[in-house]
């Protein structure tokens, strides 16, 4: 395995611990998402969400990772692809995602009557608030906690295997600077020098 690779797995491992997902699927995603950026810009067309989710999903993982100061958004970043993708990979994780999305349209008809794309900030800010903070969460939403929570590391370790990503963090990987050898008092403790 390459240096590469294994911090791609150290980025995705909220997800690999929340899903049972093999880390070669993980990978996969990766270098699809990579692979789709360094294309010329064009329409992605998702393979496993709706046109509606899709959009959701496109709102949703820019109110979790946003654009800021250091890097773009989580769309920036592609990680609506990275989420199609490992869901076609991965069909067992349909089920909670789609759920949860129908969830989240369902409760915000029900408080604004518009669903989550339709509603309007400060409405959208007040579903999630409720259910961001699963301590602090009524139990009446305890299902878009649930949903939440696994969308969060979703979005989090398809954002941070990114090149985006990667940058955000400033991983520099293995960079050999300046070794001036071991410090001579542990040389002396060891009872060994340079020489």
């Amino acid at each position: 395995m390459e240096r590469r690779e294994a911090v791609e797995l150290l980025a995705v491992a909220p997800f690999v611990g929340a899903l049972p997902l093999p880390p070669a699927v993980a990978r996969r995603g990766a270098q699809f998402v990579r692979e789709l950026l360094a294309t010329p810009p064009q329409a992605y067309a998702p393979k496993f969400f709706s046109a509606h989710e899709w959009r959701t999903v496109r709102v949703l993982v820019d109110l979790v990772i946003p654009k800021d100061g250091r890097s773009g958004s989580a769309t920036d970043a592609g990680v609506p692809e990275f989420m199609d993708f490992i869901l076609v990979e991965y069909p067992d994780n349909q089920l909670w995602i789609r759920g949860g999305l129908a969830w989240l349209d369902t409760e915000c008809r029900r408080r604004s009557g518009n669903d989550f794309v339709g509603a309007d900030g400060g409405q959208r800010a007040a579903v999630l608030d409720d259910i961001a903070w699963p301590d602090k969460a009524p139990a009446s939403v305890h299902q878009g906690v649930a949903f939440f929570n696994k969308f969060r590391d979703f979005t989090a370790s398809g954002f941070w295997s990114s090149q985006m990503g990667v940058a955000d963090i400033q991983y520099k990987g293995n960079v050999f600077v300046d070794w001036q050898g071991c410090p001579p008092d542990q040389l002396r403790k060891l009872g060994v020098s340079n020489d």
